[in-house]
């Protein structure tokens, strides 16, 4: 061997010292913006001409390649780099020095002398390409250059010393990734590119192959990086198969140039970027806290959908944050609107059917009127004639022929009633004697088939209108807040910078049905007097066709919840949703997501107080219940 040559004092930027077909250099303008301020370790399991890892040159590193010979290479820069050099001076730029040289098995040699072959062959071969045979032998032709730098110094002794810093390894990349990634990490993946082909940079770096199932294999892999807590950045070609496989993650296309192809058409093409986030940590510590005793005076109901039971998780989901406007979109029974006002906020409940619309108005906007028990009885004496809308529309459907006249009596005087929330106390108050004369409270059937012999089914409507009255009355209080409630499309709703928002929107599920107006007609109905609806005559249970809604199908679901949190992307927003409905909850997270710094999701179990499934055995169904919780680090509460 020739003798040691001492180490360059000159200090010259790393770059990689290798020709790589497929590296990244002319890219790392739109890489380089895309890296995190901050991350523990940089791991690259597919190193190749490590152009990224010189630009970075990061203090902790893992560099791996499943081609041994390139990663001896890399080992011998970092460790023995004297004597790389030492005999990278040997070598010539003749034809005759490289057949001579590419002929010897580079595993004959040692170390340091196979990694000065490999620089010698990559910096002199025809374009810089790694190519093997069958047998594992480098066959590419002498590339016939006048003065190739094969023997950098400078640069090799830069290249050194930011490698001596780094973990090099030669490993498949799944268990070098399982060995490494930690919470943190920032792992870069440029993977042999789609679309698989005999020129594909794989084949000329390794015998080994990488197919589409390789790819697929290759996302999950990178979705389990992304749940570690990994930053991750990614890139391939522009090929659709990509496409679908990082659906959920920020795709960014680049135009790129080819240096391999001999046809100069073909060195154009486009490359993508995918941008996976870490899964952030929790921030918020969910601790269930008492609900103020005034919520419990809110009248139980047997509404579906109805959130009663998981006022406690929500309030400690909401807690965390510093709020005080709320806007209930889609308020149902009104007890979470309610729950809030208890909680001294100033709340919008808004809701597209009237009925829910009228509970709101009478128990959340009201603050301080009553009705009183004499003026309530009042409502119950005919004092002019009715329509008979209800006696002749539905008699012997639901009520008997007295309770359908008595209906009738009650709808007709609380239309004549001046204040609107009396009106709406009234109005509340029949509504919730029907829905308790009626077995199960809902009206998708005739006659009293299900009828268990409950007390409130033996109770007269009259009896079930003066305590419903009563109980409204007890739920009426004054937090000191213009409180509001709104009937319409939450599409539509208009309101000013809501401090948070709260979504809780008929779930669509392909093995369930959400139509409130098919359950609840009837009561709706009565609500809205039914001005606006067309009752279909030829159904036995006389209902109105119901309201067109984006969420009765997959599709429309999904486009609606990315309308909502766009048109609320400046308010915190919770969803609540159930793990038997669509979109999936991979996919709702991706939806908040974009309009949001941090989403998580907080799982509930809930069981459903009756079947809602088409092809439930039993009428409990157990299901997990979700809060989606998007916010920006600044809604946290800091005092807590």
């Amino acid at each position: 061997m020739a003798e040691q040559v001492p180490k360059q004092e000159k200090i010259v930027q790393a770059k990689p010292i290798l020709k790589w077909a497929g590296g990244k250099t002319q890219m790392l303008g739109n890489i380089m913006p895309k890296i995190p301020e901050r991350y523990g370790k940089y791991i690259e399991p597919f190193i190749g001409g490590g152009a990224l890892f010189f630009a970075l040159s990061p203090e902790q590193a893992v560099l791996a390649d499943s081609n041994p010979e390139l990663i001896n290479m890399y080992k011998q820069v970092a460790d023995n780099i004297t004597g790389v050099i030492t005999y990278l001076r040997e070598y010539k730029n003749t034809k005759e020095d490289f057949y001579t040289v590419r002929s010897v098995e580079w595993t004959n040699l040692s170390k340091e002398e196979a990694a000065a072959r490999t620089i010698y062959l990559n910096k002199t071969c025809f374009n810089g390409l790694y190519r093997v045979n069958r047998n594992g032998q480098f066959n590419v032709p002498f590339g016939k250059y006048k003065d190739p730098k094969f023997c950098d110094e400078s640069a090799l002794y830069a290249a050194s010393e930011v490698l001596k810093k780094a973990t090099i390894k030669c490993g498949d990349y799944l268990s070098v990734l399982k060995e490494c990634a930690r919470e943190g990490d920032f792992v870069f993946l440029d993977p042999p590119y789609l679309p698989i082909s005999e020129y594909s940079d794989f084949k000329r770096y390794t015998k080994e192959q990488f197919y589409e199932e390789d790819h697929i294999e290759l996302a999950n892999e990178v979705k389990r990086l992304q749940q570690l807590g990994c930053h991750v950045i990614l890139t391939n070609s522009n090929h659709p198969l990509v496409h679908e496989l990082y659906a959920d993650y920020k795709i960014e296309i680049v135009q790129t140039k080819r240096h391999i192809s001999c046809n100069g058409n073909k060195r154009k093409g486009e490359d993508v970027i995918v941008i996976v986030p870490p899964k952030q940590g929790s921030m918020l510590k969910i601790v269930p806290q008492p609900l103020p005793e005034q919520v419990s005076k809110y009248p139980p109901t047997r509404y579906m959908g109805s959130k009663s039971k998981l006022l406690l998780q929500i309030w400690a989901v909401t807690s965390q944050f510093t709020f005080d406007t709320v806007v209930d979109l889609f308020s149902g029974s009104g007890i979470v609107g309610y729950m809030f006002k208890a909680k001294g906020k100033t709340v919008i409940s808004n809701d597209y059917m009237v009925m829910s619309a009228t509970f709101t108005k009478a128990m959340v906007e009201n603050n301080n009127v009553l009705l009183p028990i004499e003026e309530a009885k009042s409502l119950l004496v005919k004092t002019k004639e009715t329509d008979r809308f209800v006696e002749t529309t539905f008699r012997g459907l639901y009520f008997t022929d007295e309770e359908n006249l008595l209906i009738d009596i009650l709808r007709t005087n609380i239309a004549g009633m001046r204040n609107q929330y009396k009106r709406a106390i009234a109005m509340t108050a029949l509504i919730r004697a029907c829905t308790k004369k009626r077995p199960r409270g809902i009206f998708t059937y005739t006659g009293d088939r299900y009828n268990d012999g409950r007390k409130d089914l033996k109770k007269s409507l009259e009896q079930q209108f003066l305590e419903a009255v009563e109980s409204i009355n007890e739920a009426v209080f004054d937090n000191g807040k213009n409180n509001k409630s709104k009937h319409g499309d939450a599409m539509e709703l208009k309101v000013k910078h809501p401090d948070l928002v709260y979504i809780d929107p008929p779930y669509y599920s392909p093995l369930s049905d959400n139509e409130y107006v098919r359950r609840y007609h009837f009561v709706e109905g009565l609500a809205r007097d039914w001005k606006g609806v067309e009752i279909q005559e030829d159904t036995i249970t006389k209902k109105f066709k119901s309201y067109p809604t984006p969420f009765s199908t997959r599709k429309g679901a999904a486009d609606a919840f990315d309308k909502l949190f766009k048109k609320f992307s400046g308010s915190i927003l919770i969803v609540s949703y159930s793990s038997n409905s669509q979109p999936t909850q991979d996919e709702m997270v991706t939806l908040m997501a974009k309009y949001k710094e941090h989403v998580e999701v907080i799982p509930i179990d809930y069981t459903y107080s009756f079947g809602n499934q088409k092809h439930a055995k039993t009428n409990r169904n157990k299901v997990q219940e979700y809060l989606f919780v998007g916010f920006n680090g600044s809604d946290i509460c800091r005092k807590r």
